[in-house]
């Protein structure tokens, strides 16, 4: 994984007012903070970021964090959002120890054609779109990629399935499903129907007998 550098802005005012005020001018307020360190309340460029974050490694990239010429090895450690918008309104940025390990979210991504679900008119359901694991900085896994083409109605993926890097453990529970499968309800009605109309026939054809016997007894 390579660094990427990013440089930051010190010396923002804090408080809502200044963070409106940069945030027209397309910039960010944030903070970087970790051990033995006071937090630096900075401000980066919305497309500086973009741009820093835009490689496989995504929100899980070694930033140089260039603040008044100190470079701080960071990661991403929040993202705020407008909640309307969706705009990215304020980050927390986590200096960090090349050689110390951390817990990280590590995106999951699936890839196949599970023919054997959709043949029985199933659906995947991807239960967890991340898994929290330990590692140091640089052996942070980009992704997890998941093939399901084996899968069938009856299969279930869990977290000890996933296959993890040297010097990567898991911190999310082993038994965790990661991708289950769905019966759609139409098609189990349907199953339920054809049973149900199959017992109405049978009883109707008893019905029809006491029936009579009760219009007889009447007579």
């Amino acid at each position: 994984m390579s660094d990427t550098i990013l440089i930051a802005e010190s010396g923002r005012t804090t408080g809502s007012p200044e963070s409106r005020r940069m945030r027209r001018e397309d910039r960010i307020p944030a903070v970087v903070y970790g051990r033995g360190m006071e937090p630096i309340s900075i401000s980066v460029a919305r497309r500086d970021l973009r741009v820093a974050l835009s490689g496989a490694a995504g929100m899980n990239t070694i930033l140089d964090l260039t603040v008044d010429g100190t470079v701080y090895p960071a990661i991403v450690k929040e993202m705020q959002r407008h909640p309307v918008r969706r705009t990215v309104s304020h980050i927390d940025f986590m200096q960090v120890d090349l050689d110390v390990e951390i817990t990280v979210g590590v995106p999951v991504r699936l890839e196949g054609e599970a023919k054997e679900v959709s043949m029985n008119n199933g659906l995947l359901d991807q239960q967890l779109t991340e898994v929290q694991v330990r590692t140091t900085p640089r052996l942070i896994p980009d992704e997890f990629v998941i093939d399901v083409s084996a899968m069938t109605v009856d299969s279930v993926i869990t977290v000890a399935d996933i296959a993890m890097p040297s010097g990567v453990s898991a911190v999310t529970a082993e038994d965790q499903p990661v991708v289950t499968v769905t019966i759609l309800r139409n098609a189990a009605a349907a199953e339920a129907s054809e049973g149900g109309d199959a017992e109405a026939a049978g009883g109707d054809e008893g019905g029809d007998a006491d029936s009579g016997d009760a219009a007889s007894d009447a007579d």
